[in-house]
């Protein structure tokens, strides 16, 4: 079994270490560019290195190369035919602490350590993933629990009573005063309304990315209130299909609702300078239904020239997403979430200064589609960024003194930052800065292998490339980050506080997965 992982780097790692460096990076003097040291490092990281002295074999191990704890429950990553492989491969092992090594080509698998969950609990689990906030009870005060009891029993009476009003709100506009016919009519009605709310509620799990990336959710759920929208437009071309049209649209437009209810409070908070809040909500929602009701009446004056339906709709559909992406991009927020971090981490790397809180939230991306790859990922679990046990065990040591492992997966061409139980928020912070100057050392690694197979293909010359590389193939890019970060980290903190973000309480988003230290008892 791998000894525990700890937080002070022998003598003996960090010797090797030294002795394997090529050349010890500092931060350039203020004022110059990161991205010259980044350079740099990365043509010495991919120069051709001395030939070192055959190391003697080393033994293979069969054991646990980690713990993993996710949300209360652990996981062990045990290696697993070690000495087959390395028979297969012939490839050069990577030593871990003690003498005991991993040879390249081994593979692991996570053993958990608990029973699975009873059914009962499971269910209770998933209920209270949508009827929560993430870490309940201690995440909320204590009076939230009879104020959401007595809210709920009023959301009770209120739907109850609501069949009762649609049914005579139905008969009054002339549907048939047969009980059966209203009955049947009012019944879709509530059906098509009620869809629309367990929409609502399943969205609702999206829980703190609400506050994470607001202004990408908020023209996120403008988005599919527009989507919503043309939904119930088909209806009138297929009169048919109105129930699940409607249904259809009804859930749609209630998940664009509760992204503009969940971000609204955030983004008034940001313009309240005082114990305002209130006021400032109520004035921006007089504003908007002002500028509702006038466009209400625009449309009921338009509509009296019986315009085409689809035009009107397009261009009115036009103005509305671009008036909400000016909107959610003219929000000025202090706080650094994913996308505002990185603008502000490649800024400092390419001029070495961070932008202001005005320049970082014009820069930041306001629409991100789900299938966008994203190259960097936080607290990622370990066998999302590990490919073999050998990387692993070579990248260990370089995080001896952190609370976090960062290393790039070619296979998946992302870079992720493993959290040990010990990170607190700066460590996060950290783990994330790192993450994205390795980023840039693999960018400039893809851009330099670029540039020789154009010069190569126009000499006619031919360079062998690994077409399945592995973690520990960029090992030398990850000990030169590490550099990096250790002399500029520092500085990158200091200058963002000096322009105005806050960087005690980070909006990063990382994922709930954390290597453990010891073995469970």
């Amino acid at each position: 079994m791998a000894p525990a992982m700890g937080l002070k780097r022998p003598a003996a790692a960090a010797a090797a270490a030294a002795a394997t460096a090529t050349q010890t990076i500092t931060l350039p003097p203020q004022g110059v560019a990161v991205r010259d040291a980044v350079r740099g490092a990365v043509r010495d990281a991919e120069a051709p290195p001395r030939a070192p002295a055959t190391p003697a074999p080393a033994a293979a191990v069969d054991g646990v190369l980690c713990f993993e704890e996710v949300e209360g429950r652990r996981w062990s990553y045990v290696v697993e035919g070690a000495a087959s492989s390395a028979g297969k491969t012939g490839r050069v092992s990577a030593r871990a602490r003690g003498g005991s090594a991993a040879p390249v080509g081994a593979t692991f698998r996570a053993v958990p350590l608990q029973s699975p969950l009873p059914p009962a609990e499971e269910i209770m689990s998933f209920i209270r993933s949508y009827v929560v906030p993430e870490g309940f009870p201690d995440s909320v005060t204590p009076s939230y629990v009879p104020y959401m009891t007595w809210r709920a029993l009023k959301h009770f009476f209120g739907g109850a009573m609501s069949v009762f009003t649609t049914r005579a709100l139905l008969n009054s506009v002339g549907v048939s005063q047969s009980r059966a016919t209203s009955g049947a009519v009012a019944i879709n009605w509530i059906l098509k309304d009620g869809a629309g709310r367990v929409g609502k509620m399943l969205f609702a799990r999206q829980g703190k990315k609400f506050d994470y990336d607001l202004k990408q959710l908020r023209f996120s759920g403008d988005l599919m209130m527009e989507l919503g929208a043309g939904i119930e437009l088909a209806t009138a071309a297929f009169p048919q299909l109105f129930l699940p049209l409607a249904c259809m649209a009804n859930v749609v437009k209630n998940v664009a609702a509760v992204t503009s209810t969940s971000t609204r409070t955030p983004i008034y908070k940001a313009y309240a300078k005082g114990e305002n809040i209130g006021d400032v909500t109520a004035k921006g929602e007089s504003v908007g239904n002002i500028a509702d009701l006038l466009g209400t009446g625009m449309s009921i004056l338009m509509s009296k020239r019986n315009p085409s339906l689809v035009a009107s709709f397009a261009v009115l559909s036009c103005g509305y997403l671009l008036s909400s992406y000016q909107e959610v991009r003219s929000v000025v927020l202090n706080t650094l979430n994913t996308a505002r971090f990185t603008v502000a981490v490649d800024s400092f790397i390419k001029t070495g200064h961070v932008p202001s809180l005005k320049e970082g939230n014009l820069e930041e991306t306001i629409f991100n589609p789900p299938w966008r790859h994203q190259p960097v990922a936080i607290g990622s679990r370990f066998g999302e960024a590990f490919q073999e046990p050998a990387s692993f065990v070579a990248t260990r040591p370089l995080f001896e003194d952190e609370r976090y492992i960062v290393t790039y997966n070619p296979a998946k061409d992302k870079v992720y930052a493993l959290l040990k139980d010990q990170a607190k928020q700066d460590d996060i912070l950290k783990a994330a800065f790192h993450a994205h100057v390795l980023l840039h050392f693999i960018n400039a690694s893809h851009a330099n292998l670029k540039a020789r197979k154009r010069m190569n293909s126009d000499q006619g010359s031919y360079q062998y490339v690994n077409p399945n590389p592995l973690n520990m193939d960029f090992l030398a890019h990850i000990e030169e980050s590490c550099k990096i970060v250790t002399s500029s980290y520092g500085v990158f903190k200091r200058k963002a506080r000096e322009q105005g973000w806050i960087m005690s309480d980070s909006l990063l988003n990382p994922g709930r997965a954390r290597l453990c230290g010891v073995a469970p008892q």
